[in-house]
């Protein structure tokens, strides 16, 4: 499937800044660069084919795009569609993240890809992310004929932030006040096939409760991720916060689940996915989580957790059966020379 590290490394990275002004400050400026100078626009195989920057809300918004990617050469048989979400604190980061992992799926010949882009925090707030999530679900199913995807057949990939958006998508299928009115495909569904979640955070006002003693980023404060989605310290706008929590949505006709997180993660910790995991199986959803023993945020996953994401898609996008249950993996960390 290719190398997944690429896109957890990203959000690693854009997480980290919040540590360091100066850091955050050269990760916007290399977020300035133009496009045209960015080597992921260009790097693409010669059987992939990359549509860049449509706009799925019906504006002119830069962050309301995503770039669809297909095999130059395909049949006319429709493809099922990985949507990826990237990370970033919900601050940071760009649709392109997810480029290089998406590559393997599109190049097989099996997939076609969406890199979706949305509104960062510091642009609006909840749940502006997750409206524009849904609204280029939207698009996407309202578009596949054209394009020649399955919109019956819509997978969904996040790390970290991009993993949150993940499951509220698959989590809310129906729910009115996460669909929002973006763009112009109202009447279309938003619901998704199958979710992976990628460390993604759950529980916000639980964040602290369990967060591993070295971990040094304090969820409740103003300047918080968290806090800065909500638009708020999120222990005051609890009302909010509940609005933000897949969990909550959780019901049994909500889509599969691949939930993937290191116990040693210092920035989301690792019961926030056992809690989200625990919730879908009490919903009857089917639900597996595969913990990384020893791993970080996105640090540590070996090529196992690639081949659990290739096969959870062949599994519920192809058809292709997998007995899924949850599994435990020692982190990949090398020995120090």
């Amino acid at each position: 499937m290719g190398n997944c590290t690429t896109c957890w490394f990203v959000g690693v990275t854009a997480l980290l800044c919040f540590a360091s002004p100066s850091g955050m400050a050269q990760l916007l400026a290399q977020q300035r660069v133009s496009r045209l100078e960015d080597p992921t626009v260009r790097a693409l195989p010669a059987n992939v084919a990359r549509t860049s920057d449509i706009p799925y809300a019906g504006n002119e918004n830069p962050r309301q795009t995503l770039d669809l990617l297909v095999p130059a050469k395909r049949t006319n048989a429709p493809l099922p569609v990985i949507v990826f979400i990237h990370g970033g604190a919900w601050q940071s980061g760009d649709k392109s993240a997810g480029l290089q992992d998406a590559i393997p799926f599109v190049a097989s010949g099996h997939y076609a890809a969406a890199l979706v882009g949305y509104r960062l925090s510091d642009e609006g707030k909840w749940p502006n992310q997750i409206h524009d999530c849904k609204a280029a679900i939207r698009w996407i199913r309202a578009n596949a004929a054209r394009y020649a995807l399955d919109g019956n057949r819509i997978g969904v990939l996040g790390a970290s932030a991009g993993g949150h958006l993940a499951a509220v998508l698959g989590t809310s299928g129906e729910v009115l006040s996460m669909d929002g009115t973006l763009g112009a495909h109202g009447d279309v569904s938003s619901r998704v096939s199958c979710v992976v979640d990628l460390f993604g955070p759950t529980d916000f006002l639980r964040m602290n409760d369990t967060a591993i003693p070295e971990a040094t980023l304090d969820h409740d404060a103003p300047q918080s991720p968290e806090s800065q989605l909500i638009g708020g310290p999120i222990q005051e706008k609890p009302d909010i916060v509940a609005t933000a929590n897949p969990i909550n949505y959780c019901s049994s006709d909500d889509p599969p689940i691949l939930i993937v997180h290191g116990t040693r993660d210092p920035l989301v910790p690792f019961n926030q996915s056992e809690l989200l995991h625990q919730a879908m199986k009490k919903a009857g959803v089917s639900s597996t989580l595969v913990t990384i023993e020893g791993a970080g945020h996105g640090s540590g996953f070996g090529p196992d957790v690639a081949k659990l994401v290739e096969r959870f898609f062949e599994h519920h996008l192809r058809g292709e059966v997998t007995i899924w249950e949850d599994l435990t993996l020692k982190a990949d960390i090398p020995e120090p020379q």
